[in-house]
Parts: structure tokens; sequence; C-alpha cells
């Protein structure tokens, strides 16, 4: 009944959008060339595909708009650039909260369409030349851009992340109704259009066998920008002290290794030999786990040394933990549940470790499982429910022993400093599973652009993106994941196996911008190398010919 009344209210908008449309489309405007606009139903700053999208078009000279909503700090680079202008939509009226959901869910979506129309027919003065829109959501931005594109002149460009009703089919099931109608929907609206761009090529094949799509049709595998590395001890060093005050929890002060900022953080030290003068009988720098001594009286120099940047520089600590880092949105489509069960059998075969390497009689003969921390970014609905399971397991409840080898935080990091956190981690965990097994996590797009090695749920194309065994491992369950994260860290922090695999995530030489687009999964670079291939002659057709 709700989604019908959304229907309805839809339906007759459509329709009064069709007659000013009957009425004005013998005036259509003259668009505006090199112009864009760029649509986002959701949080501007969570949308890193379309936000990089924007940063592309901007850097060959587009007056570029990106629509949606406000919430997270976009990426630093995007706010610097001259050609990029922001155009939020606006929320629904708080008062709407207290209505019955019957009137509200309609009085929210017709909001959500007026709040489009006004931005893409108004807002914007010219008729941009080009509207990329992400799909999904489906409902009811494909529409509406159809609409749009028609009444203003413009050429629409879809870029497919995955299909929106793949994703109600979680809930409801693909037999039902609202399913069929949302696959009707955007099948139709999304069949026609200048171009559409794939993350993987086993969509396009999908899409164009089964909807037969119109228009130019292009794979556009994402990558990460330039700013994503391998991150430096000193990146990390600084990282971790920005941090240190939302590490500053109970159940890690007591896990970490001791530190004294802003000399040493849980995963960095200074050498002290530079610090101090040497003193007969200290231990050597590689075998000292941090600075814990109480500052010396020249204390104060030595905070203006590294002010100055004249300080030595910060190396890693052999005494560090183990992370791990993984992003998630907390839905149900990305099953945390894998995670935590993995850091239970994790905690069980630490311990069963160190019991078999105090009975060796012969050192080194078995070596034991080194300390695990785990964070976990993004937001969702199901966050607060899993932190607090994983809250009683740490400290202990319900007549278990609290863990002594794993701890898990969840953070929410500014954009600039989450390549940082990849960079410096030891491996990365991907629990993405397409719903349309049709799409690729972007997550593992992000820790391979920093050279972090992945475990990756598995399911049908990943193999587009992770090679298991070369750039990665993949695994479907929980007990799976707990023996890799075993195999990979037994020698840490010097493992053999993470740096074979990070040896493989080396970017290859970059292709020209001229040269032909290619599918080949193995031809890595950044995204803006990738996007100069691919979209850049789509849109400047002028300037190369466009691939198909």
């Amino acid at each position: 009944m709700n989604l019908t009344e959304l229907l309805v209210n839809f339906l007759v908008l459509c329709a009064a959008c069709w007659t000013i449309w009957y009425f004005i489309r013998t005036r259509q405007p003259q668009v505006s060339l090199r112009s864009v606009a760029i649509l986002v139903l959701g949080d501007i700053g969570r949308s890193p595909r379309m936000m990089y999208h924007a940063e592309s078009f901007a850097s060959i000279g587009f007056e570029t708009y990106l629509v949606g909503y406000a919430g997270a700090k976009p990426v630093p680079s995007l706010l610097s650039i001259p050609h990029v202008r922001f155009l939020y939509l606006s929320q629904p009226p708080k008062y709407i909260a207290s209505w019955p959901f019957a009137l509200a869910a309609p009085r929210k979506v017709l909001h959500q369409v007026l709040s489009i129309l006004n931005t893409l027919l108004v807002r914007i003065p010219h008729p941009p030349e080009f509207i990329i829109v992400q799909n999904p959501p489906s409902i009811p931005t494909l529409a509406l851009v159809w609409l749009v594109a028609r009444l203003r002149g413009s050429k629409v460009i879809i870029d497919w992340h995955n299909l929106g009703y793949s994703i109600l089919a979680l809930k409801l099931g693909n037999r039902h109704i609202f399913v069929r109608i949302a696959k009707w929907f955007e099948s139709y609206f999304g069949r026609r259009a200048y171009a559409h761009l794939f993350v993987t090529r086993a969509m396009r094949d999908f899409l164009v066998r089964e909807w037969k799509l119109e228009g130019i049709k292009v794979v556009l595998h994402d990558r990460p920008p330039a700013r994503f590395h391998r991150a430096s001890p000193s990146e990390t060093h600084e990282l971790f002290l920005k941090l240190r005050s939302v590490l500053a929890i109970p159940a890690l002060i007591s896990f970490l290794p001791s530190n004294s900022p802003p000399y040493s953080t849980p995963f960095t030290s200074m050498p002290r030999s530079s610090l101090l003068p040497s003193e007969p009988g200290r231990p050597s720098d590689d075998t000292r786990s941090s600075v814990s001594l109480d500052p010396e009286p020249d204390a104060e120099e030595d905070v203006d040394r590294l002010a100055m940047g004249t300080a030595p520089m910060p190396a890693l600590r052999s005494d560090r933990p183990a992370l791990v880092v993984s992003s998630t949105s907390w839905t149900p489509d990305e099953d945390f549940g894998i995670l935590l069960d993995a850091m239970v059998l994790y905690e069980k075969r630490a311990r069963a470790s160190r019991q078999e390497s105090e009975g060796r009689t012969h050192t080194g003969a078995c070596r034991s499982l080194p300390k695990l921390l785990v964070i976990v970014t993004g937001k969702g609905p199901l966050r607060d429910e899993y932190m607090q399971k994983i809250g009683k397991l740490q400290i202990g409840e319900n007549g278990e022993d609290a863990w002594q080898y794993v701890r898990c935080v969840s953070l929410w990091l500014e954009a600039e400093d989450y390549p940082l956190l990849l960079g410096s981690a030891d491996i990365g965990v991907s629990l993405h599973s397409s719903s349309s097994a049709l799409d690729l996590p972007m997550k593992v797009v992000d820790m391979f652009g920093c050279g972090l090695p992945v475990c990756a749920l598995g399911f049908t194309c990943l193999d587009e993106l992770v090679k298991d065994g070369i750039n990665g491992l993949v695994f479907h369950n929980a007990e799976q994941l707990a023996a890799q994260l075993e195999s990979l860290l037994s020698s840490h922090p010097h493992s053999h196996a993470i740096e074979k695999l990070r040896s493989s995530l080396q970017h290859i030489p970059p292709l020209s911008p001229h040269s032909p687009a290619r599918e080949d999964v193995e031809n890595w670079g950044t995204w803006a190398q990738n996007w100069d291939r691919v979209v850049r002659p789509l849109v400047l057709r002028d300037v190369a010919e466009t691939p198909h």
C-alpha cells in the first residue's frame, strides 16, 4: 500500500512534467557545451566514484555540477578545483518525521523528486551537455534524468554500479510484485542513453544481453586516485598520533604496546639513540619496543625538532600488533558475522599457538601468533548491534574468557585519513557480496591502490579484480578467513606471504591517454589514467575516436 502511494505520486508528477514538455519541446534551449551534471541520490562525500568523475571532468575544462546530499566531507582535492560546483539537494522538512508512515513516505518522495527537478531544471543555469546518473538507486532518478534530458537536450550517461532491483530482492525475494515493478522501471528507463559505463565486463554482457541497451557501452573498472599509496613509517606515525584520542579506550589501553606521544605510537617509534645521549647497557633501536621513559630535560628541544622536521624519522615497531582493516556499510548484504566468527576462531588459535610455543624445548620451533587489531570503517544500521557483541567478547561477559589476542574498533575517518590507514595496514578484508553478482567492491580497489593485500569474500565475477593467491586470497566462510589470517600473520611482522601478495600490486607503467581502451584487468593504473582512456573519448568526440 505504501509503495502504491509512492508510485501514484510519482506518476502524477511525471504526467505534469510531460504536459510541460509538450508545450516547450519546440523551444528547447541550446545546451552549454563542455558542461556536465553528475547526479548522486545520496551523500556526495560517500560516493567516491562520482567524486572521481567530477575531478576528471573538471580536469579537462568542463563546468561540473555535482548534485546530491550534503553529509561526509568530500575528498580535499575536489574542494580546490574551480570548475566544480556543489549543488546540494534539500532535505524534507523535519516535521514530517512526526507524521504516520503512510503519509510521511509519499511526502518525502515527492519532496525528493521536486528537489531533483528544481536543481536540474532551474539551479543549473544552462542545459548541461551531459548528465551522469549513478545507478542504483534507480527510482526515481533514472526517470527524472530521462525527462530532464528531453526537456533540456542533454546527453545521458548511466554509470551502472549495480542493479537496484537486485538489492530490493534481498529483502522481498525475486518473485515479489514490487521487485518486478522495480526491475521493469530500471530496464525501461535505463535502456536508452548516450553512453553506459559498467564496473565489470560481466555486468555489461548481462545487461546488453537481457535488456538490449542502446548507446555506447564501455567498461570503466574502478581504480584508486593517485593519492592512494603505501604509507611510509612517517605517515603511519602521524596518522596514529592523530587517532590517539579515539583509540584511547579501556579495551585498547592495556592491549596495545605502551607509547609516549609524540615520540611513539602503538605502531611506530623514534630511534631514542638519536634523540637522547647513549648510555651503557641501553637496548639497541631494533629491539627497543617504545619510548616509555619520562621526558628528559631537553624534551622541549626535541618537540621543536619534531615540529621543524629535523628530528629522526619514525620507524615501525617490532612489537606492533598486526593491523587488519575492513570497510563495510553495516548492511545485511555484507555479512559482518563472517569477520566476527573469524576473530573468535583466531583468538582460540592464538591461545593454542602460545601454549604450543611454551611447550617446545627448542627456541623458534613454534612461533606464537601476533595480537590482532581490527579497524572497521563505515557507517550503517547494523553497526551498533555488532559492536555490542564484540564488546561483550572483548571484556569476557557471559562466563567467557576475555579476548587476549584480538581487539576490534569501529571508526569513521576523514577522506584524507582513509588512504593512510589502508596504506598502514597488513591485511584488508572485504565482506562485499554482490546482490547481482555483477559488481565489484570499490573498497578492494582502494586497498590495492595502497599496496594492501586483501582477503575477499568470493562471488561470481570477483576474479575480474582479485586473483586468488596472486594479489589476495578468496574465502567463502569464517573458517577459511580465520585460516588465511593465521597463515599470513604467522611470521608477523616479517611475513613473506604478505610481501609476495603485495609485490603483485605494483603498478605497471601507465599507458598513454591516447592508447586504445583495453579491458585487460591487469592493466592497472590510477583512476585518472583509466578515465582518460575510457571516458574522455566519449565526451570529447573531436579529440579521440569513440570506443565501442
